[in-house]
């Protein structure tokens, strides 16, 4: 996972905001806060983690599919990301 080691430290920040994000919606929680609100974190909590999903599939087609060094490690790859998606989305 080449991809991750050379975005490192932009895929780690993003967790920090995604982590802090989440903080904010258990304090939403832990103090009541009015469900609108609490929705709204929810929200943007998903939306972050959707966006660094994204972020870590493109970088695995790029890298492994699209400038793969042959076609089998092409399909192989394409296969592996299958199954992750497959299980993604349950």
């Amino acid at each position: 996972m080449a991809h991750t080691i050379h975005g490192k430290n932009k895929i780690l920040a993003r967790t920090n905001r995604i982590k802090g994000q989440l903080e904010a919606f258990a304090k939403a929680v832990e103090s009541e806060a009015d469900e609108y609100q609490v929705m709204q974190i929810l929200a943007s909590v998903r939306g972050a983690l959707n966006g660094l999903t994204a972020e870590i599939v493109e970088g695995h087609i790029r890298e492994h599919i699209v400038d793969a060094k042959d076609k089998k490690l092409a399909a192989e790859a394409g296969e592996e990301l299958i199954d992750i998606m497959r299980s993604f989305m349950k």
